[in-house]
């Protein structure tokens, strides 16, 4: 049996459990709804992707430095009921014939900036919630259910979408966000209010830049910041042209085009599983270090796609590598990050780690899109792939562990980082 993180940490990972599931069910929902429901082409589409991380990204830039100092159970709660209340604005507009491609993209942003709020605010929820010891064993569960939810959700999501109508999927991650608010609501005991240090009540112009000062002027957390940006950015920026190579030019089935990136999720479940045993055998830096290196080196695979079983095959076993070496990575590296931030850096810290990754998403998708269009798609996602070959030389190659257990404990030199 694995280990017991108690109670409270069970209530918190069945929120977490629920609300991923419910965003991978209605995974494309959106573009889903303005093809099918509002007549839109590729550029509306493109633009609803683009915009929706963009200016979400935008919106959340306060959000950071707001929260840090704030209960952080009650603004995941709201987080999750602003989630609810856009999404299901828009089966309300669809049930009464108002439903515009201009909502979609006010949900879209508002969904997006609460996106990284909530994922802000649970990061410092789970640093307060969990023992040092168990960070690990607690992300790795998160990570684990994420690629569960990964390979189920689209699958599941797009089957009810062609049965019951395009906005089921909408209907049900709303809901999910609400069984998440009364799930976090659940956790119990008492949430104590964090302490003010050199912050004053009122936002000023340089709180919103706080996050980005400390990674950067971090040793420990600059060169993992700039690794993690560019690899989701570079992955997340071919995603549209595999679709594109792979239904449209090779022509493959939408049920193997599924088969293709879900199957392989099996492998963030192994690795996720395998990390902990891994960390305790080889040390934390080196599976960190060798994991994050080859996470990079299987994407290059996907530009020699060929049509067929073969080409199928291809695209599973690249993925599978892909994944499973992720599945090890993102829990290690999840890991170390918390423990590199003092409780009253958290929040702000991994806001603004998540609003330069969702903005660098949109640029570089916005930016493949168009690279695709003068060389086509496999040769677009050959540059991507020989350009997240270089990724690896962002790894920290020194391990950087505070000395103290606690990074809250560290020496003073840490606070003056900022």
């Amino acid at each position: 049996m694995g280990r017991s993180l108690g109670r409270q940490f069970r209530w918190f990972w069945a929120a977490y459990a629920v609300s991923a599931f419910g965003t991978w069910l209605a995974f494309d929902a959106f573009a889903l709804i303005a093809i099918l429901a509002l007549d839109a082409g590729p550029a509306e589409v493109s633009v609803l992707a683009a915009a929706g991380l963009a200016v979400g990204a935008v919106v959340a830039v306060p959000l950071g430095p707001w929260m840090e100092f704030r209960r952080k159970r009650p603004v995941m709660v709201a987080m999750d009921l602003i989630r609810f209340a856009a999404l299901m604005s828009v089966p309300a507009a669809y049930v009464l014939g108002r439903l515009s491609f201009a909502q979609l993209l006010v949900v879209a942003v508002v969904v997006g900036a609460a996106d990284i709020a909530f994922t802000a605010a649970s990061g410092a929820c789970l640093k307060a919630l969990v023992r040092p010891e168990d960070l690990l064993v607690a992300n790795g569960r998160f990570e684990a259910t994420t690629w569960t939810a990964t390979a189920l959700g689209p699958p599941l999501g797009t089957a009810a979408l062609g049965l019951v109508g395009p906005v089921t999927t909408v209907v049900a991650n709303a809901l999910s966000f609400l069984l998440s608010a009364a799930g976090i609501r659940a956790i119990g005991g008492r949430e104590p209010h964090p302490a003010r240090t050199d912050t004053p009540p009122r936002l000023r112009a340089g709180d919103l830049l706080e996050g980005w000062r400390y990674i950067l002027a971090s040793p420990a957390l600059r060169p993992l910041f700039f690794n993690t940006v560019l690899i989701s950015g570079l992955i997340m920026a071919t995603s549209p042209l595999l679709a594109v190579l792979m239904l449209g030019d090779l022509g493959f089935a939408p049920w193997q085009y599924g088969l293709a990136f879900g199957a392989p999720c099996i492998g963030g479940l192994i690795g996720s599983r395998l990390a902990r045993r891994l960390v305790a055998r080889f040390g934390r830096h080196r599976v960190m270090l060798v994991a994050g290196t080859l996470r990079a080196c299987w994407s290059l695979g996907l530009a020699f796609i060929g049509p067929g079983v073969a080409g199928l095959v291809l695209v599973i076993a690249v993925e599978l590598g892909l994944i499973t070496c992720m599945g090890v990575f993102n829990p290690v590296f999840a890991t170390y990050r918390l423990e590199q931030l003092p409780s009253d850096r958290v929040a702000r810290t991994l806001s603004a780690w998540s609003i330069t990754s969702k903005a660098t998403i949109a640029a570089l998708t916005g930016l493949w899109g168009l690279l695709a269009g003068l060389t086509g798609p496999r040769t677009a996602i050959a540059i991507a792939g020989l350009l997240l070959l270089a990724t690896p030389l962002l790894l920290p190659r020194r391990d950087r562990t505070p000395r103290h257990k606690n990074a809250d404990q560290a020496p003073s030199e840490r606070q003056t980082l900022v």
